[in-house]
C-alpha cells in the first residue's frame, strides 16, 4: 500500500474507473450480441436499429476514454459491414 496520500487517491480512482470501464465493456459486448443474432436471423430491421444504437454507443465509449478511438473505427465498421451484408 502506497503512503502518499495522493497515490492513495490515485488507487481509489483507478479502482472506479475499472469499475465504469468494465460496465461499459459489458454492456457492449451484449448489444453486439444482440446484433450478431439479429443479423444471424435475417431481421433488417432490428438490426439497423441496434447498429444505430451500437454506434451511438461505441462512439460514447471512445470519447470517455473506455475504448481506443481506432478500436471504436474498427468496430463500428464490422458492425457497418455485417449490415451490408443483410440488405
Amino acid at each position: 500500500m502506497a503512503n502518499i496520500k495522493q497515490q492513495k487517491k490515485r488507487i481509489r480512482l483507478a479502482a472506479q474507473q475499472r469499475l465504469r470501464n468494465r460496465q461499459v465493456k459489458s454492456s457492449l459486448k451484449t448489444l453486439f450480441k444482440k446484433f450478431d443474432t439479429s443479423v444471424a436471423e435475417g431481421d433488417r430491421d432490428t438490426a439497423t436499429q441496434l447498429s444505430t444504437l451500437l454506434a451511438s454507443s461505441i462512439d460514447k465509449a471512445a470519447s470517455k476514454g473506455v475504448l481506443h478511438k481506432n478500436t471504436a473505427a474498427r468496430k463500428k465498421s464490422l458492425v457497418a459491414r455485417h449490415l451490408a451484408k443483410l440488405s
